[in-house]
């Protein structure tokens, strides 16, 4: 007879899946983040992009959807990397949302506050914002239930409207434009 036990799993026990694995991940991030390593590697269930912005690559991470990572901050520079780090075909969309916005409302503030891209004019709160999701672009008016006509998608939250675009879809350029100019007039949201 052997001397040696054979562990009991997890499920033998009744504790949940993982539960007799220590918390390697905690000490693994933290060993990395003293020593100035990126933590990216270290943290499961996110994607790494690239981002180009100012001639250097940085890594990004990409949360739920393609959504970019990016800390808070204000101005262009920040809404710029973002829309670099959106993957794919969605980048083109941020892009051409990005440019729409600009053409409308050529002195907008930018800022991106909680890994989305926010517009706003000053002295009237932020009137735009959009997100990536994994098979569109949510564009939301924070006042669009004043736009008319209505921007298509309804929210639990009263005021607000969305504009779902996704990868095939025709962006009518005209009427988006017209959205941003409404939506800029309009008291907008302090965040």
């Amino acid at each position: 007879m052997s001397d040696k036990m054979p562990k009991a799993t997890a499920k033998e026990v009744g504790r949940p899946r993982g539960a007799n694995k220590p918390p390697t991940r905690v000490k693994k991030v933290a060993k990395k983040h003293a020593a100035g390593k990126s933590t990216a590697k270290a943290t499961s269930g996110r994607k790494k992009g690239k981002a180009e912005h100012g001639g250097d690559a940085t890594e990004v991470v990409l949360l739920s959807g393609g959504n970019p990572q990016i800390a808070k901050a204000y101005g262009d520079a920040p809404v710029q990397a973002y829309i670099a780090a959106m993957p794919g075909w969605k980048r083109d969309v941020g892009k051409r949302l990005d440019t729409l916005i600009v053409a409308a409302i050529p002195d907008v503030h930018k800022a991106v506050k909680w890994n989305s891209p926010l517009y706003g004019v000053d002295d009237q709160g932020w009137f735009l914002s959009f997100h990536c999701f994994t098979k569109y672009v949510k564009v939301a008016f924070f006042r669009g239930s004043l736009l008319r006509p209505l921007p298509p998608g309804t929210s639990k939250q009263k005021d607000v409207r969305y504009l779902d675009i996704h990868e095939d879809d025709v962006l009518d350029e005209a009427q988006f434009a017209d959205w941003v100019m409404q939506a800029s007039q309009l008291p907008g949201e302090r965040m």
